[in-house]
């Protein structure tokens, strides 16, 4: 789960961490208030979305201006008016994908006078299992791009979770950056202060870029960008309640109400598979054959006729879908039961494309039976290949 950055700077606020006064505004008859709030001279109005770039990026509506998504005010009436030609618009950033995001929260806070700009990052490193420290002195940068050119300007390394965080780690980050005098000191309380927060709040990552030196030698948290692992959400009813639903994916969404693992695509078959491995190997074989998987879709292994139901009605909420193909190998999950599951949500939502269905494995004839006395117009498949190419058949002609 992802938050706004406003979001996370009230995070980080509370454990300590520096971060400019800023203020959030959902209506643009809020603006001029909330930057009236702040000090100035410089106002720094943001458009909060859940993507990088947007400084860079680009509104689709020609009347959004010509700005991009972080812009500089130096009036409260000039950081008012950039709010409100940002607000509802449409932002294309390289992480949004052509489509891009709209924009309904704006962020403005006080601006910063900057020498220096760093990049610092913790993540979640699975092959060690430990917690990864990142910086580089390329701040403000697309990371991607100095990984790629330079990889010699990113230091990254673990922190021993037995140990735990250790002043020799901030003081490494310091002289890794070049920094010096009050600014290691600052360094070293800092990286305390943001692996606490990560610990404690169950994070996957904690990017700030750019962290900042300012001319007085001071630092602070220029741009903030926090996930959380979804399975502790449970934990921090508090996180929980940050999220934003307009950011995401409303059939991601919908799954997820339902415990149902799944990730919308671009392809033209929807895909229903139970287990991750089976459905990476449905979507490779679809691809194999000359089309695209329009999503990844796993049931798991307990899924019930209702949850079975819903997600044949996310895959068919999707336009893009021109043919369905259920492919279902079952141990613990029974056959019996994804048919009865096809079949109550063909009942209800209707059925407007090709559906080709593969079972096998436990209670596989009964499965069949019900699908065959249906009276659906299914096409029945005998092992994942046949069913592949039947659906891309029917989708491609």
């Amino acid at each position: 789960m992802n938050i706004h950055e406003y979001q996370a700077k009230a995070l980080l606020r509370e454990y300590g961490a520096p971060v400019s006064d800023g203020r959030a505004v959902l209506k643009a008859e809020d603006a001029k208030s909330a930057a009236g709030e702040l000090d100035g001279p410089l106002w720094v109005v943001k458009a909060q979305i859940h993507a990088g770039g947007r400084g860079k990026g680009k509104f689709v509506e020609a009347e959004a201006g010509e700005k991009g998504g972080v812009r500089l005010a130096k009036s409260v009436e000039e950081a008012a008016e950039m709010a409100k030609q940002m607000l509802g618009k449409t932002l294309v950033t390289h992480q949004t994908g052509p489509a891009g995001k709209q924009v309904n929260r704006i962020y403005i806070e006080d601006g910063s006078d900057i020498e220096r700009e760093l990049y610092l990052a913790l993540l979640v490193d699975r092959v060690s299992s430990r917690v990864s420290v990142v910086c580089s002195t390329e701040g403000g940068m697309d990371i991607e791009e100095v990984a790629e050119s330079t990889p010699e300007k990113i230091v990254s390394f673990s922190i021993d979770p037995a140990a735990g965080y250790q002043a020799y780690h901030g003081r490494r980050v310091a002289f890794t950056l070049g920094l010096t005098g009050a600014a290691v000191k600052q360094m070293v309380a800092l990286l305390g202060k943001l692996y606490q927060a990560f610990i404690e709040k169950d994070m996957e990552q904690l990017e700030i870029n750019p962290l900042i030196v300012m001319p007085d030698g001071n630092l602070k948290v220029l741009d903030a960008k926090v996930g959380f692992d979804g399975n502790a959400i449970y934990r921090h009813p508090d996180i929980a309640n940050l999220r934003d639903e307009t950011e995401e994916d409303s059939k991601e969404l919908a799954a997820s109400k339902y415990d149902l693992n799944y990730i919308a695509l671009d392809g033209e078959i929807g895909c229903m598979v139970n287990g991750a491995g089976l459905a990476m190997a449905t979507m490779d074989i679809i691809k194999l054959y000359g089309a695209e998987p329009a999503n990844f879709l796993d049931v798991g292994g307990g899924a019930t006729k209702e949850k079975v139901t819903e997600a044949f009605k996310i895959i068919t909420s999707d336009p893009n879908v021109k043919g369905i193909l259920v492919n279902i190998f079952g141990g613990i999950m029974r056959c019996d039961v994804i048919a009865e599951g096809v079949i109550a949500a063909v009942k209800e939502v209707g059925l407007q494309v090709p559906l080709v269905v593969r079972l096998e494995g436990t209670n596989v004839e009964l499965g069949k039976e019900i699908i065959q006395n249906s009276g659906l117009n299914v096409i029945a498949a005998d092992d994942l290949k046949d069913g592949a190419q039947k659906i891309v058949k029917a989708v491609k002609g």
